[in-house]
């Protein structure tokens, strides 16, 4: 016996509230979401093991950086930028790894490199959008 949920007459209007993205919002580009994915990946705490991690991920970083650079000539205007923080970033990963440096100076340049990559991927997904800019 089939079971009724509905008591009344179906009305046009659904029962529930909700919300309509824009195509642009319901699916992202690959390179969006592998900056999202690279983004969440970004450890925070300084370890050996954590410092490995950041650099797959600045290299990683630098590859989607160049592959927008070849979108058009806006991002490849506007990317330049990027390149230059990163450049600040790696010198201060390298400087967490010194062993003259104290275990507290390694931690600090850690999360301030940490901290600026992550500003940076946050910017940077601000500028591509989507990846249709051309102004």
């Amino acid at each position: 016996m089939p079971v009724e949920y509905r008591k009344h007459k179906p009305s046009l209007i659904p029962p529930f509230p909700y919300i309509c993205f824009p195509p642009s919002i319901q699916k992202m580009n690959s390179t969006t979401e592998a900056l999202t994915a690279l983004f969440n990946r970004i450890p925070r705490r300084h370890s050996i093991e954590n410092v490995k991690d950041i650099n797959s991920i600045v290299t990683e970083y630098e590859d989607l950086l160049i592959s927008i650079e070849a979108v058009n000539n806006w991002y490849e205007k506007s990317i330049p930028v990027f390149f230059e923080k990163l450049d600040a970033i790696k010198s201060n990963i390298k400087k967490s790894t010194d062993n003259k440096a104290s275990k507290k100076n390694k931690d600090s340049f850690f999360d301030e490199a940490s901290g600026a990559l992550k500003d940076s991927m946050q910017a940077l997904m601000e500028v591509y959008g989507d990846g249709n800019r051309t102004e």
